[in-house]
Order: structure tokens, then sequence, then C-alpha cells
């Protein structure tokens, strides 16, 4: 973006003078005004300097108005530049800092013809490419917020028709029973008013001849006391008769209305937890972008730095438990919460670790021998197990909540989010799409056991060759690297550039191969502590590493390092 700030002669400035620049002089780095254009122009030493004006300088952008000839540290004008380092330099920074670097070139060499070099044009389609990606990815991204909140709504009308159906049901339900209630209520209170009415009956007559009994004796007849006692006698006979069936039979059973509320009914409110759940499911994006350039030599603009800058510091060691100090590390892994987790062969299990490297629990313990382990997502994380399965453990739970069965055994497992491979030690491995659990097997790879993923590509370590393989995801191969350095490499891991890092069993270090796979370093050797080390992993966010080894009390433990 140009600027609009009013540009002075930097000469007559220095005098106290305040005179607008006409001219910038790219090589002395000064603005000019007419008066001191002229002598600058003549000038024996000026005359033949590149210049520009003061209105073309103000539309430079503000980056490259900043961007100095000459080198800040030595305050000298860069003459050579450095292929291996990728940066100009003057020739004090030679002496300070390239002394070793073979590939020095005139300066003017590589500025030639920049303008219209093909890697200007790249650079402007790139521009033109990123630009439009952005746009692209800035609508699709407003495309999927409006559809998440279309789903938000939806999902709320899900919710509350499941809550008016539940509703609906239950009012019929209720209603089910209050009329039942009523019914048998009715039958019941029914059948005792017309017992009630019988004994009432039978009681009028007792109490009708009881009140009469008096005059009878009083007043009645011999003959008629004689054969109204008999009637007594009957009527008294019948009435006791009557009671004695009715307390016989289950007239005089009490009969009580009671509710027994459903079982499934009550178990909602001890059972039902949560009303449903809400999941956010990851599915492949379809957003389409334009591939940017792969393979093309771009000498204008680093890359990434080489191997030879990477040297880790140690930070720290996992505190291992006393009784399980003696147990190999099979395999250790960095967190995205920066907590780690190691798989102890012997004892079979996956144990769990703070930030600060301290013992926090055990989180599974397994019938088989586990071999190797990766994170997956949400807090679930594989397992390969000595047979063929490959287990998912979620490591909040500490319990194993699927299990993977394949057609082949079990060994080096690596997983970007989306997929899970799954090596066999042969030639063999195969793809799991996470999304539906299908299975891929694909070939490629001879004799790799353990595995790791880095941008689409499988990088693994074939121990009998001592060899290092790296592959697309189809099994079509890349390159395969071998050096006296790497001996019987086990683990592997890649940081976010690129770089191999390969743990040497067989020498007791610690290598990183370049991403093109032709050169190595060793990083980490005995002389920093490296014995017998087996697993190793790095967070690629935050740059810390973990590898396996034996401490000097020749015990099994893990080091934290920083890249």
């Amino acid at each position: 973006m140009a600027s609009s700030v009013k540009l002075f002669c930097t000469i007559c400035h220095d005098d106290g003078i305040s005179k607008s620049a006409v001219t910038w002089c790219t090589e002395c780095e000064v603005f000019l005004c007419r008066d001191c254009e002229k002598p600058h122009s003549k000038s024996r030493l000026s005359k033949n300097h590149k210049t520009m004006s003061a209105k073309d300088y103000q539309k430079l952008p503000t980056f490259m108005q900043e961007i100095s000839s000459q080198c800040r540290d030595h305050k000298k004008k860069f003459e050579l530049y450095c292929s291996f380092h990728v940066c100009p330099c003057c020739v004090q920074c030679v002496t300070d800092k390239h002394q070793k670097c073979q590939e020095m070139k005139p300066l003017s060499a590589i500025l030639q013809q920049v303008k219209s070099s093909a890697s200007a044009q790249f650079f402007e389609k790139d521009l033109n490419d990123v630009k439009e990606n952005l746009d692209t990815a800035i609508k699709y991204m407003k495309t999927r917020t409006s559809t998440i909140n279309d789903q938000k709504t939806k999902a709320v009308k899900e919710i509350r028709y499941m809550r008016k159906s539940i509703n609906d049901y239950l009012d019929k339900l209720e209603q089910d029973l209050l009329d039942d209630l009523e019914s048998k209520h009715s039958k019941l209170k029914s059948n005792m008013a017309t017992l009630l009415q019988q004994m009432e009956q039978r009681a009028s007559q007792i109490n009708q001849m009881q009140s009469q009994f008096t005059k009878m004796t009083q007043y009645a007849t011999e003959l008629q006391m004689y054969i109204g006692l008999r009637e007594i006698e009957k009527t008294t006979a019948q009435a006791a008769k009557y009671i004695e069936d009715l307390e016989s039979g289950d007239d005089f059973n009490e009969k009580n209305l009671e509710v027994n509320m459903s079982s499934a009914l009550q178990s909602i409110l001890q059972n039902v937890k949560s009303f449903g759940d809400i999941n956010i499911n990851t599915s492949s994006s379809t957003l389409k972008i334009k591939a940017g350039r792969k393979d093309q030599a771009q000498h204008l603009v680093p890359n990434v730095p080489g191997i030879e800058q990477i040297k880790p510091s140690l930070l720290t060691k996992l505190t291992i438990p006393k009784d399980m100090k003696s147990v190999n590390i099979f395999a250790c892994h960095i967190l995205p919460d920066g907590k780690f987790i190691i798989l102890y062969e012997g004892k079979k299990q996956l144990l769990l670790f703070s930030n600060d490297c301290i013992f926090i629990r055990t989180v599974v313990t397994f019938t088989e021998d586990p071999y190797d382990t990766c994170f997956v997502r949400n807090n679930t994380v594989a397992v390969t197990l000595d047979s063929k399965q490959t287990v998912l453990v979620d490591i909040e739970k500490n319990t194993v909540i699927q299990t993977i069965q394949l057609s082949h055994y079990c060994y080096g497992v690596a997983s970007d989010g989306k997929t899970l491979v799954i090596s066999n030690g042969g030639s063999q491995y195969t793809t799991v799409n996470l999304n539906d659990m299908s299975q891929t097997i694909l070939e490629g790879m001879e004799g790799v056991v353990l595995i790791s993923l880095f941008q689409g590509n499988i990088y693994g370590t074939n121990f009998y060759e001592s060899k290092v393989h790296c592959c697309k995801s189809t099994g079509e191969p890349l390159w395969t690297y071998q050096h006296q350095d790497i001996a019987i490499p086990r683990g592997l891991t890649l940081d976010k550039n690129g770089c191999v890092y390969i743990v040497s069993w067989g020498n007791n270090s610690i290598v990183v191969v370049s991403p093109d796979g032709k050169t190595c370093k060793t990083i980490l050797s005995e002389a920093d502590g490296i014995k017998r080390p087996w697993a190793i992993n790095i967070d690629r966010e935050t740059g810390m590493m973990i590898a396996s080894t034996y401490s000097d009390d020749n015990n099994n433990t893990a080091f934290i390092y920083k890249i």
C-alpha cells in the first residue's frame, strides 16, 4: 500500500533544512531534493547509481521500503549470496557466520533480471492462487456457518418434538391408568353397596322381631307363642346361616385400592441422565482449492530450517513408579493437552502422565501384549495388540470403546484423525476410515514395522535392514534412506517441517533425516544419555519431543526435549 507521508531530502534534513524529496537513490538509500540531485548525478562515485522518483518510492509496500542493501549487523553493503542459508551477506558476514558455507555467489548474479525471472511470475501466480483460495475458503466457511445454524434450528425442533411426543404419550398412559382406577373403584363400590343393602334388610327384620318379642310374651296365647317362637327360630337361624356364609366366603375380605407405578416409568428418574447428546461429527471437507506448486526450486524464499540447525535441549524426564522401572516402554506419545501416555509392554498397561511428567494413573491393562499406540481424536488413542486386533481406548473413561479386527497381525499404528494406518511388519498395511470403519489393505515399504504419518505420506522403519522408507498413502514409494548412523531403527516421528526423527536402537542414538530423504544427522547419542531407545514422538505444535531410553540407574524411562 502506497505511503502518504511527505518525504524530505535526507542531506538537507541533516543540515536542519526541510526540502521536499524528488528522488530516492537505491544504493545510497537517501532521499534527494532537486538541488542535491544534481551533484549526486554528476559525482564520480554516484553518477551510475540507480534512482527512482520519490512518488514511485511511496508506491512500494511498507515492508519493501524497509529493506536495506546494507547488512544490519556490520553496516556494510551486501555483495554475496549464501545458497546454503538462502540469504544475502556482506564480506564481514562471511567471516563471522559463513566460513563453512561452500555455495557463496555474487549477489549481482542472483539479482540479475529478477523482476522478469520465472520465480517472480511464479510468485505472482502464487499470490493470485492464494487470494482465490482464501476467497473460496471464506465463502465456504460462511456457507458452513449458515449450515450449522440451520442444523441448530433443526435440532431444536427435534428436541422439542421429542419432548411433546413424550408428554403426549405420558398423558395418554396417565389417563388410561385413571380410567382403570375409576372402573375398578366403581365396581368395588357397587358390590359393597349391594351387600350392605342385603345385610340391612335382614337386620331390619331381626330388629322388628326383637322389638315385638316382649309383646308376644305378654299377650300371645300359648299356641301363638309356640308357633311364634318356631318362626323366630327359623328367621334367626336363616340370618345366622347368612352371616356364616358371608364370613366363610370372600365377601368380608378387605379389598383395597392401590396403584403400582410402572417400573419402566420409574427407571426414567434413575437411568435417564440426559435428554440426548449433541455431537460434532467430522467428515471430509468438500472445499475445492487450487493446489500449490510443489517440487519447484524457490531460491528467493527459504523453505524450512536445515537439519544441521536441529539440536534438542533436555527439559526433564518422566517420573516412573518404582514397581514399573524395569519394564520396557514400547511406545510414548504427547497428547494435545500436553499430557503423556506410554505403553508398558511387560505389564501390558497404558499409563497416563501429567504435563509435569508425574504418573497419574493406569488407563487400561490389556489381556494381550500391546505393541504400539498413537493419538486419534477426542480423548481417544489406538493401541495395537499382539494379535490381529487394534483397539480404541478412551483415556478419560479408562476403557476400550472399540475393537477393530484385521486380517493381518498388528504392529505399528499412526493416525491423522481421519484415517488409521496399521502395519503388519511385512509389506502390507491397512488403512481404516474412522468415519465408517471401512478397511483397505495396501502393499508397500517391505519390512516396515513402526510407522508415522505426515501430510498424506507414510513413513516407516525397517529394523531388519536398517532402512527408513517414505511412500504415498497409496503405497507408491517416494524414497528409501540407509546410512551407517542408523542401526536397527525402531520408532520414528516427524516435526512440523517434515524432518524425520529416528530412534537408532543399534547404536544408542537419535538421528534426524532431511525431508527429502537424502541426508541425516545424529542429534542425540549415548553421550547424551541415550541407551537402548525404542520409542519417540514429537508434538508438532509445541516442538516438544519424548523419547524412551534407559537412565543412569539402568531403569527404563522417557526423556523430554525441546526441539
